[in-house]
């Protein structure tokens, strides 16, 4: 911080710099990863407007927990059922396919044609 300046002083400042804050009222911060979530508990939060940009200040306890990442069942049918919308004949990547979209056959058929 600036020496010799009360808050209400850099307040001014930043109004005259078309700089806009104010604080949010927030019990928890939550901010989803693929593999992980980071939790910020009892969080002080301040909203910034400059420039017609909006950006977060976020401080408190932070922890971070690892997702539980489900194993999705692959039938035999639903393997068959691809290779034969595919045209993929090779039972491992047709596999590979449906697991990497979550069992969705459509998605998987699209990613084995090349459009997805």
């Amino acid at each position: 911080m600036m020496p010799n300046l009360d808050p209400r002083s850099i307040k001014k400042m930043m109004d005259r710099m078309g700089i806009k804050s104010d604080e949010i009222d927030a019990q928890r911060v939550i901010i989803e990863g693929r593999e992980s979530d980071i939790v910020v508990e009892a969080p002080q939060v301040i909203r910034i407007q400059a420039q017609g940009t909006t950006s977060f200040q976020i401080s408190g306890d932070v922890t971070e927990r690892q997702k539980q990442i489900e194993k999705v069942e692959i039938s035999d049918d639903d393997v068959k059922l691809v290779k034969e919308q595919s045209g993929v004949g090779d039972d491992d990547a047709v596999r590979k396919a449906l697991e990497d979209s979550n069992g969705n056959i459509a998605e998987a058929i699209l990613k084995l044609k090349g459009g997805g």
